[in-house]
């Protein structure tokens, strides 16, 4: 390699890394990372509007009628980057239908406590995606998009605890109430 393409490259990396993020590309891990968000997080609006329809419990409904609002909007935003970044959208499950509690078979139902975790469980891993998602990108917008996302997940699954708990739902791991001598040496 000469000086002359060395030198054009160092300045196309330095215009590439600095400035404005928007203007920076997408690298292959922050394109599969926020794609792969944006379809699980696709799946999962549908599920939860499904969920919202065996819900009977009231706080548990208004909770879950929130999450997927937070969800649609975290949907529209990062449609918004991917396109921006000439990426593909990956597919779009219809929106469920509201249904009647009543005519769903009792069998057939989710009970409130396996919605509530399954939630709780989902929130959990969404946590773990955003942490990863923010510590892999070197474009500051995604990672404080991301960033963000975090934060709401975090609100998001400190009221469902609170719900679960009020509802005498949560089932706790044994508790260790026994500590170790502390041996003096």
């Amino acid at each position: 390699m000469d000086i002359k393409t060395l030198l054009n490259s160092g300045r196309m990396l330095m215009g590439i890394l600095s400035g404005n993020p928007q203007n920076e590309p997408l690298h292959y891990g922050e394109v599969f990372g926020v794609w792969s968000y944006l379809s699980v997080t696709k799946g999962l609006l549908a599920g939860y509007q499904t969920l919202i329809n065996h819900t009977g419990d009231h706080d548990l409904k208004n909770f879950l009628e929130d999450l997927t609002q937070s969800m649609k909007q975290e949907i529209q935003q990062i449609d918004e980057l991917l396109k921006a970044n000439g990426v593909g959208l990956p597919p779009s499950p219809p929106d469920r239908p509201i249904a009647n509690l009543e005519s769903i078979p009792v069998g057939a139902r989710f009970q409130d406590p396996e919605i509530a975790a399954g939630v709780s469980r989902d929130i959990a891993a969404g946590l773990v995606t955003c942490s990863q998602l923010i510590g892999q990108s070197i474009r500051e917008d995604i990672g404080m998009l991301f960033g963000q996302f975090h934060i709401a997940k975090a609100q998001l699954g400190a009221r469902l605890l609170r719900i679960t708990k009020e509802k005498g739902w949560l089932v706790p791991p044994p508790l260790h109430l026994q500590s170790p001598e502390l041996v003096h040496a």
